[in-house]
């Protein structure tokens, strides 16, 4: 853990958790922009922090966040001082960076957006007026600066979007990893799967490996072979599932631990160990995944998935079967308006008797009442939701998060059945939020 001194030693003032959250929201109205320039600066102003630990990057649509921390804790099993860099949050910025399978500490964390505050200070002089450090930039530099200051042996990073122009792609990762590719971000990463794979496989570097998964689609396929063909890199198809984490549960997690376990090998094997299958199967028995199908209340069962497009709508009615059994479903459900809400709604209606929807605290999510609409839309369309399940699903509004999830609840109580609150993750966020603060 850094001195206490060492911020006055980079000229950098130390930052309490609350000015440091404030920084980083400050940020959010310069908004994306893309190159790496800002990037390269930042680390320059740090020291070229990324330079001082081995890296795996984590790419893709669906799954990055669960394949990074379970890559992490199979490194973690095997006795290596790993780390992490994640995105989105729930509820603190801190739990972007994690050590040794803990978040960062909130003072720590605070002190490394203070140094990574001053450094975008710098940068910014140099640029031009309407040019500024995003929050991404300067939350991605704070990560690299405190997973060296911890002496991290390997860092997971979790690209954010795409992967040629992301933030992340300053580390010179031994190891790449590309979970699936979907139509997602067309606006800025490509109209085709074909386009998107290509800015996210712009990551591998020369000489590394890409692991990638047996079910990836034919294009992404493609665009992976020719990228590690033309890189010299080597591309590793994950197994089938191996072992079963027992706390992500889902099937999409099997596979993402597949992945996971394959990315730890070929890192371990560049470092020049074996991959011990003992640490793989202590570390499935352990690895939790925040957000992702995660249960947070027994009676009645509450889950809580972000799903928040198509493809990782699909993953997740994959799964609901054999964690719902028979029992009746309702779910909590907000979307934002950049998200695809009618083939996701397509997708989760005909698993549902009930359906509560309500607004995410973010600017971009759709009015319940438009999603109600839109509900109602498809199940006239759809007609029944699936055979032997009844009626369509009960659709009913109720604005606030926590109101809204009390309301499924009250009705699963009441019938023995289960509640599902999905659609984004800032969902997720909200209700976590609202747990913490009834625990206070």
């Amino acid at each position: 853990m850094s001195a206490p001194t060492e911020g006055s030693r980079t000229g950098a003032k130390p930052f309490s958790p609350r000015q440091a959250e404030r920084y980083l929201l400050s940020l959010e109205l310069f908004g994306m922009r893309f190159g790496l320039d800002r990037m390269r600066r930042l680390t320059t102003a740090l020291g070229s922090p990324q330079e001082r630990f081995d890296s795996i990057h984590v790419v893709g649509t669906n799954g990055k966040s669960s394949t990074a921390r379970m890559i992490a804790a199979i490194l973690h099993a095997h006795g290596l001082r790993a780390g992490a860099y994640l995105s989105p949050h729930l509820v603190s910025f801190a739990e972007r960076v994690r050590v040794a399978e803990r978040d960062l500490d909130e003072d720590v964390f605070a002190a490394a957006v203070g140094r990574s505050a001053h450094a975008a200070t710098l940068v910014d002089r140099t640029l031009a007026p309407d040019d500024h450090v995003t929050q991404f930039e300067a939350l991605t530099a704070a990560a690299l600066d405190e997973l060296a200051r911890q002496q991290v042996d390997v860092a997971v990073i979790e690209a954010g979007l795409g992967g040629r122009y992301d933030a992340t792609n300053v580390i010179p990762s031994r190891v790449q990893v590309l979970t699936n590719v979907g139509l997602e971000h067309t606006r800025w990463l490509g109209p085709t799967i074909l386009d998107i794979a290509r800015e996210k496989l712009a990551v591998v570097g020369e000489g590394g490996v890409l692991v990638v998964g047996p079910d990836l689609a034919p294009d992404a396929l493609a665009v992976a072979q020719e990228t590690a063909e033309r890189q010299g890199a080597r591309v590793v198809t994950a197994d089938g599932p191996g072992e079963v984490p027992r706390r992500a549960v889902g099937r999409f997690q099997r596979r993402n631990f597949a992945l996971a376990r394959a990315a730890a090998q070929a890192l371990l094997e560049a470092r020049g160990a074996p991959l011990r299958e003992p640490a793989v199967k202590d570390a499935a028995s352990w690895v939790a995944i925040p957000g992702r199908l995660e249960q947070i209340d027994a009676d009645p069962p509450t889950l809580l998935d972000g799903a928040h497009n198509p493809a990782g709508m699909a993953a997740l009615v994959e799964s609901l079967p054999e964690l719902i059994d028979t029992r009746p479903l309702s779910a909590v459900v907000a979307i934002l308006d950049d998200k695809d809400a009618a083939a996701m709604l397509a997708l989760l209606l005909p698993c549902c008797q009930q359906v509560v929807f309500t607004a995410a605290s973010s600017p971009r999510a759709l009015s319940p009442a438009t999603l109600q609409s839109l509900a109602g839309q498809l199940a006239g369309v759809e007609g029944p939701p699936a055979e032997g399940r009844g009626e369509p699903p009960e659709l009913l509004i109720e604005p606030r998060p926590a109101r809204a999830l009390a309301r499924a609840q009250n009705w699963a109580a009441e019938r023995g059945g289960v509640v599902l609150a999905t659609g984004s993750i800032y969902l997720a966020a909200d209700l976590h939020r609202a747990r913490a603060g009834r625990r206070r």
